[in-house]
Order: structure tokens, then sequence, then C-alpha cells
């Protein structure tokens, strides 16, 4: 990479990968998603996919908030689809 802090095509899947294993992943996202940076990789997402995800969620005043709270909840168990592939298969 030319420049590792702001990389260009498909040297941002590189950097993309390398945030996908880091523990301040969200906190780093958030950042840049709350502060309208607009060059480089944050949090795992290119400035395109950041601008986009702003445009399409224009009412978040805080996105360390929204993220924090996505990260802190709990996950629900998946449903069972085995007793539909079953009457499927009948």
């Amino acid at each position: 990479m030319a420049d590792a802090l702001f990389p260009d095509g498909k040297e941002q899947r590189i950097a993309r990968r390398i945030c996908a294993g880091c523990r301040v992943r969200t906190r780093c996202l958030a950042e840049a998603l709350d502060n309208r940076i607009e060059w480089g990789v944050w949090g795992g997402m290119t400035e395109r996919e950041r601008r986009r995800l702003l445009r399409e969620r224009p009412d978040v005043k805080s996105w360390r908030a929204v993220l924090t709270a996505e990260a802190d909840a709990p996950v629900a168990p998946k449903q069972s689809t085995s007793h539909t592939n079953q009457a499927a298969s009948k």
C-alpha cells in the first residue's frame, strides 16, 4: 500500500481485513461516522460505505450510542428450520 492509512481501490480490501480482528473496530467506526471523516478505512468500512450509511440513517445523532447498543444487545437464538425442511421434502 502506498499509504497505509488511506488506501485506494483493491488495497482497501487489505485494510478491511486488518480491521476485522481489531478489538476497537466499533469505536473506530463510530468515531469516523460521528465526525464525518471522509477518507480512509475506519472500523472496516470504506468512505463510500460510510457515506451510504450516513445517507440511509440521517436521524442518528450518535453513532457511538447506536453501535455500542448493537454490540451489547443479546443475540437471539436461531430458529431451527428442520421441521419446515422435512415438510417440504414430503
